[in-house]
Order: C-alpha cells, then sequence, then structure tokens
C-alpha cells in the first residue's frame, strides 16, 4: 500500500508557490498557469508507505512518467495542493485531520468561488472520503464539488498472507516491513491481516473500527459528485498470476527451502513454507479465500519488494511472479467485496453502474501499477473538473 508507483525516476520538484504547515503535516501548493494565487483548487493526498510523504517523489511520479498530469493541470489554470502527511502509516482517522485543515487553508486562501476537487492516491482516496464525510456530519461547508480516488481500496487491499508471514519470521532480524504491515493505515485498509506467525489471517480489529467509524459519519460524503478510478481491468481478465503457482522461492544461505505459493481456492491452500537461519520449516495456509493474486486491479511488486532485499542480503532467489493484485478491481470502484471468487473476477463493464456506490468510474485498460497516472487515467479526471 504506497504511494504511486510506476516506472517514472525520483526528481526534485520545483519550488512550491506556497508551502503550508498544518497539523499532523503540510502541503505544497503550485499556482495554475497565468495566475499568482490560489484558484480553482484541486486538493490532492498522498497514499501509504512509513515516515514522511516524499513530495519529490511523490511530484515526480504524477509528472515524469506516462502523462505530465500536473502540468495538463495547471495549464488547465487550477491551482494544484498536494498534502503530505508527518507519517503516512498513521491512523486514517488522524490523518484525515490534516486533509481537514489542507481543506479550511484552501478555501481561506481561494480567489474566486469555484467548487473544489478533492481526492487522493490510494490511502489519500480513502483520507479524503472519511475526512469530507465528518466534516459533512459536523455541518462544515468543505465547499467541494468533486471527489475523486485514484485507485484506492474502498473495499480493501490485498498483501498476501504468505508474505506477511514472513515479516513475522524475519522480524528480529529487520522489522521494517512488519512494521509497515502492522502500521494502523495498514491495517485498516488490509482485507486480511496476520498478527502473527501462527495467527490465523483475518479482518483486523482496526478495520472493523474504522469502518464503523466510517459508517457513523455517514459512510461517503453526500455533496460532492463521487468519482473513482481503477489501475485494474474492469472485463474480469486477470494479471496472469496463476493461483497456486510459485510466485519466489529461496536456495540459500539464509532463507534455504522457503517458497511462496500464489493465493488459491480452498480450506488449506498452502501459500508459503518459511525455512532457515531462523527456524523452521512453518507452513502457512488460508482457507476460504479467492484467487487474489491474479484478480484484475492495480498492481504491486509485493513479491519483488521481498525478493530484491533477499538479493542485497546475498540468497539465491527465484522470482517467478514479480507482482501481484493489491487494490482488486471491484475495491477500487466500490462495487463488490473481495470474499467471493465470482465476485472479485466479476465483469464489471457488464454490470449496471447503480451498482458502484460512485456516482461515475473509470476502469483502465490493462491491470497496471497501483495508482500509475497514465494518460487515460489522467485526461479522464481532467475532464471531470469542477466548472
Amino acid at each position: 500500500m504506497v504511494t504511486p508507483v510506476g516506472g517514472a525516476a525520483a526528481s526534485q520538484a520545483p519550488p512550491a508557490d506556497e508551502v503550508w504547515q498544518l497539523p499532523g503535516g503540510s502541503a505544497r501548493v503550485y499556482y495554475g498557469e497565468g495566475h499568482k494565487g490560489v484558484v480553482r483548487p484541486v486538493v490532492l493526498a498522498d497514499g501509504f508507505n512509513l515516515g514522511p510523504t516524499d513530495f519529490d517523489w511523490l511530484w515526480g511520479e504524477l509528472e515524469n512518467g506516462r502523462f505530465p498530469f500536473i502540468s495538463e493541470l495547471r495549464r488547465y489554470g487550477r491551482t494544484l495542493v498536494l498534502v503530505g502527511f508527518d507519517e503516512r502509516s498513521e491512523s486514517i482517522l488522524r490523518n484525515a485531520e490534516t486533509v481537514t485543515a489542507a481543506i479550511l487553508r484552501t478555501i481561506a486562501e481561494q480567489l474566486g468561488d469555484t467548487r473544489l476537487l478533492v481526492g487522493g492516491f490510494s490511502m489519500g482516496g480513502i483520507v479524503t472520503r472519511y475526512a469530507l464525510a465528518r466534516m459533512e456530519m459536523q455541518r462544515m461547508d468543505h465547499r467541494v464539488g468533486v471527489y475523486v480516488s485514484f485507485d484506492s481500496p474502498h473495499r480493501g487491499a490485498w498483501v498476501p498472507i504468505g508474505l506477511q508471514a514472513f515479516a513475522h519470521y524475519t522480524a528480529d532480524v529487520d522489522d521494517t516491513y512488519l512494521r509497515q504491515i502492522s502500521s494502523p493505515a495498514s491495517q485498516q485498509m488490509l482485507w486480511r491481516y496476520l498478527d502473527g506467525l501462527k495467527g490465523t489471517p483475518q479482518e483486523s480489529p482496526l478495520r472493523t473500527d474504522f469502518k464503523e467509524q466510517l459508517q457513523r459519519v455517514g459512510w461517503w460524503p453526500r455533496i460532492p459528485r463521487l468519482l473513482g478510478v481503477s489501475s485494474g481491468r474492469g472485463d474480469g481478465v486477470g494479471n496472469g498470476v496463476r493461483a497456486g503457482a510459485k510466485t519466489l522461492s529461496c536456495a540459500g544461505p539464509l532463507f534455504d527451502g522457503t517458497y511462496f505459493l500464489a493465493q488459491s481456492q480452498g480450506d488449506q491452500a498452502e501459500v508459503a513454507v518459511l525455512n532457515g537461519v531462523l527456524g523452521g520449516p512453518h507452513t502457512i495456509t488460508t482457507g476460504g479465500f479467492p484467487e487474489l493474486d491474479g484478480a484484475p486491479g492495480g498492481t504491486l511488486e509485493s513479491f519483488g519488494i521481498i525478493a530484491d532485499a533477499l538479493s542485497d542480503v546475498g540468497e539465491s532467489v527465484e522470482l517467478a511472479h514479480r507482482s501481484v493484485c493489491f487494490v482488486p478491481s471491484v475495491s477500487a470502484v466500490a462495487v463488490r467485496d473481495l470474499d467471493q471468487h465470482e465476485d472479485l473476477y466479476v465483469n464489471i463493464d457488464e454490470l449496471p453502474p447503480e451498482e458502484s456506490e460512485l456516482d461515475d468510474f473509470l476502469l483502465s485498460s490493462d491491470n497496471d501499477p497501483h495508482a500509475l497516472m497514465t494518460e487515460q487515467i489522467g485526461r479522464w479526471v481532467l475532464d471531470r473538473l469542477p466548472d
């Protein structure tokens, strides 16, 4: 669960026209072409990772990848307000305070009366969704005309259970991955969470509580038009990762005998065997899960990240599938839950549009990297800016 992932190299962002210090974060403000102030603003929030927002990296992903979204937005005369967090893995409820402050500051600084577009990337779309709904419940005028989420896990995100188990298995040596997986925001977004090497994957209590909090503020904001884009396909075609296939295996010297399998259905589906200098073998299984790794949706280099880290410490690895599904298409466009295999692979293109909780949505032509800014997505959003 990360901020936009793509092929663009990180680069230094140009100096912002304004920098706002906010509770729990900050914002970088870039005026639209031909303007000297905050005009026709677009407020977009960063996504998930450990630590504070890296604005240079975020800028590079949005501007220097497949489509120069920031340049095009500013060419339309729109001010971009990029909202970042002091700790991206903090509770969504906490980071919603930062987004609320950013919206109120934008309203205070705005020249003119154009309604705002507010949204975010991945987790940022969930944070802004909650913030806007809470503002409405509190009778606060957010002046938002359009809300948009970029590959946000409205019905949950997926990190393979075998990899979650491996994070627990290696925590005494390096706890970075475990801190990421077990952070508040991660637990609030993950469809299923593993709380220990010998635990049972299930919905985290933090996710259950977050859904209850979201329900208390109305589930969705009601005033703006609700838009969402998915980095995954809508025709039910997956990413080609076959259920039960070996995704990553190790041949020593540290983890000889460790391997991972793509998620398959069944009551005792083996997803990993963990072995090596830290003990084992530990066989990791799941029960009643759909084939999540190969599902249509935005992909993440879930196994590639671990393979690279292992290679860096001298482990011999064989990597068959670098990327697997991270935010299923049905989750990003809020149309079905992830529990049933048939729902996960449903042909969304053939469903009545009203089955989505969103007013309008876009599904990508391919199962692209999670929250990647493509021309298809960028143009679609630009065509729906508030008047």
